[in-house]
């Protein structure tokens, strides 16, 4: 993101809180960007930042191969704030300390401030913090001072003449409080950030950003039916009017009555010139008889881009494919260890851009999901569509685990109906990440009447989460989840037993295949 927003840029040292950090300083209002430890000196000069922040990691900063910035980033001349790893390379680079933890720190901890700081101020003289670390500064470098500690390490330093700061502790997670303050006094004190960063700004930045792109062209969107292509398709549209067309393929894996209600709330925004394409069936006789969920996922994605294709091309000539990729995909496509795993394939809609010679458009690329969201309410879509669940690219289809036919499909789709009714009766809706029912592939004996049956096993999801990237299974209350297997065994045949998933990501994953 260009224009003229303040910028932080965050150095990547494989920190599993590195994204929550920069959740973190924008909810503060202040625009930053993750890049790789090793992004070059001049890229970063030429970024222009406000500040710079060394995340967390892994590594020890004395062992071989362990990754380290160029020195010369702390002499950029703008402030640097180190944060556990970040805080050991600052003295390592610097001349201080750095050894193995006699009594590593993991959890809860308790600070006492021994001198004043303008990064600590307005801090209690003791607070709580989370600690998590085996190495530890053992001494300062020349010209800082510790102006906290814990009971066996240093837990702040600072050089305020060079503005550099450094913390063993981690002021983004929730189990620091005070760790807002904290961010804010680095952002606003020490970096003089006025925080120019929120949805209506972003908004007016990127629809001039969309517009010069696009020119007079015009462009296509691939709809899902959720939050991240709807708002990429109201921002696009926004920008270049009815130059955007929308295409929404029914592939027959949508929940139950999906793509009429999505259509719906598309229409009743009518701001988008939306297509909807029924072609369930071309799914289901694809997908027929396979199992393997990677195999599965590949189907559906080269399917859709046959339709998808089909579609455009009866549209005339198209410059442009609008697609909603996220900051997460960005962040995890530069991986500081090399190009992420691949958990799961169908992201989007790859192949097309190539296949039909089409630029990309993804006025969302900056955004986390809960940013994303606040962009949809200033554009005004509908809650039904800004408030969805995450769902699945391939739809139900990953969560129906062996082969997928249509009558598995009705099971599953009315199973997740009854889930969704009764979250949504219970007012819980607005407080899980996601909560959907999976169809296993094993049937178990029951008694329903004088009948023994023989028949299908639903389980039960629902997770709370901030982001998706970890979640936690949720307590739902007794009387819910009665209400839920009641219901599914009576009231749609073919299950007879209702399971609940109580695993949390990680080690599980949110989504069974």
């Amino acid at each position: 993101m260009s224009k003229s927003f303040e910028l932080v840029v965050i150095l990547d040292f494989g920190g599993q809180y590195t994204q929550l950090i920069a959740r973190r300083i924008r909810e503060l209002g202040v625009y930053c960007e993750i890049h790789p430890f090793n992004t070059p000196l001049k890229v970063i000069r030429d970024l222009r930042p406000r500040g710079i922040v060394l995340s967390g990691g892994p590594s020890s900063v004395y062992e071989n191969g362990a990754p380290h910035c160029e020195p010369g980033v702390l002499e950029i001349g703008v402030p640097v704030l180190g944060i556990c790893y970040g805080l050991q390379l600052l003295a390592y680079f610097l001349g201080g300390r750095v050894e193995p933890s006699l009594r590593r720190e993991y959890g809860a901890a308790q600070v006492r401030l021994s001198a004043e700081s303008r990064l600590l101020s307005g801090l209690p003289a003791i607070f709580p913090v989370w600690m998590s670390h085996g190495d530890q500064v053992t001494e300062a470098p020349p010209g800082f001072h510790v102006v906290a500690e814990t009971e066996s390490a240093l837990a702040t330093v600072e050089n305020v003449e060079r503005r550099l700061y450094g913390l063993q502790f981690h002021p983004e997670v929730a189990h620091t409080p005070d760790g807002k303050k904290i961010l804010d006094n680095f952002l606003r004190v020490i970096c003089g950030c006025s925080g120019d960063w929120s949805a209506s700004s972003f908004i007016e930045a990127a629809i001039e950003r969309i517009k010069d792109q696009i020119g007079n062209g015009r462009a296509v969107c691939g709809l899902s039916g959720g939050v991240d292509s709807a708002v990429a398709a109201a921002l696009v549209a926004r920008a270049i009017g009815d130059r955007l067309t929308c295409i929404f393929v029914d592939n027959g894996l949508l929940r139950k009555d999906e793509f009429k209600k999505v259509l719906k709330s598309f229409n009743d925004f009518g701001r988008l010139n939306v297509k909807g394409v029924a072609a369930g069936e071309r799914f289901l006789t694809a997908l027929k008889g396979e199992s393997d969920p990677e195999r599965k996922r590949k189907i559906i994605g080269y399917e859709f881009i046959d339709v998808f294709q089909e579609e455009a091309a009866k549209l005339g000539k198209i410059d442009f494919l609008v697609q909603g990729t996220l900051y997460p995909d960005v962040i995890e496509s530069q991986s500081v260890k090399g190009p992420s795993a691949v958990i799961k394939s169908h992201h989007n809609v790859g192949g097309l851009p190539e296949k039909m010679h089409l630029r990309l458009v993804e006025p969302l690329r900056e955004l986390f999901k809960d940013e994303v969201r606040n962009v949809g309410r200033e554009l005004n879509l509908p809650a039904s569509l800004i408030e969805r669940q995450p769902f699945p690219g391939p739809g139900l289809a990953v969560r129906i685990i062996g082969p997928v036919d249509e009558d598995r499909v009705r099971l599953l789709q009315e199973s997740d109906n009854v889930v969704e009714e009764e979250i949504a009766r219970a007012g819980l809706q607005n407080k899980l990440w996601q909560s959907f029912a999976v169809l296993l592939p094993i049937q178990t004996v029951g008694v329903m009447g004088d009948q023994r049956t023989y028949e299908r096993v639903i389980a039960i999801r629902a997770v709370e989460s901030l982001d998706g990237m970890t979640a936690d299974w949720a307590r739902l209350p007794y009387e819910v989840l009665e209400r839920i297997s009641r219901r599914i065994v009576s009231e749609i045949s073919g299950i007879n037993r209702v399971v609940y998933d109580i695993s949390s990501k990680p080690p599980s994953t949110i989504e069974w295949e």
